[in-house]
């Protein structure tokens, strides 16, 4: 099997795994598909490196990583409720009704990414700057400023638009820009909070 089989067959364990625990949490009888959540947790696990991934697999490993990471806490935190028992009003809604993940998103998730977690202690620690002569080339660079900016806007409340793929492109354009007008060898891009908004500044570096 293909990596790419691979992943998608990830995608369909993800969807089946969503709608298990839908039906678990629903039904007091039921037990929770662990099985299934075993299958999901061994690809995560298989492809966390990214050593055989192109720039394109490791973006779509690293969405369903994330994504895996954001129900795993709903997950847990309803299980956690269906076991004590409910005490507050807001615990029954959760339990029965579930909410939308992006509300109840973990302060520090383990998804299994590739720049992820590299990325979030970056900003927790301060401003975190890359440098970049061609982004076509450096797609590492490129990834983890792509999740530094995006983790920066998630914490600050702020929307995040456009995917890798766009970022990429804008960097590359942004990088020839500014080298052919200041005659540089390398850009540096830096992701900051200003303001109370998050900024991405981009310099000449000689």
């Amino acid at each position: 099997m293909t990596i790419d089989e691979e992943l998608t067959v990830l995608e369909t364990q993800m969807r089946r795994l969503k709608i298990e625990y839908e039906v678990y949490f629903s039904n007091p009888s039921k037990k929770p598909p662990t099985d299934i959540e075993w299958k999901v947790l061994s690809l995560l696990r298989k492809f966390s490196d990214g050593g055989r991934m192109s720039f394109q697999q490791r973006y779509r490993y690293n969405e369903m990583a994330q994504r895996y990471a954001i129900y795993s806490d709903l997950w847990r935190k309803k299980g956690r409720i269906r076991e004590e028992g409910y005490r507050r009003p807001q615990d029954a809604l959760l339990s029965v009704q579930g909410v939308r993940p992006e509300e109840h998103v973990p302060q520090h998730p383990h998804a299994y990414g590739l720049a992820h977690a590299a990325a979030a202690a970056a900003i927790a620690e301060g401003p975190l700057t890359v440098q970049c002569s061609d982004a076509r080339a450096e797609h590492g660079q490129v990834e983890k400023l792509y999740n530094a900016l995006t983790e920066a806007k998630k914490k600050s409340g702020e929307a995040v638009s456009g995917n890798l793929d766009s970022f990429a492109s804008f960097v590359q354009k942004k990088t020839d820009q500014i080298r052919k007008q200041h005659g540089c060898e390398k850009v540096e891009y830096t992701v900051e909070m200003e303001g109370g908004k998050v900024r991405l500044k981009a310099k000449a570096v000689s």
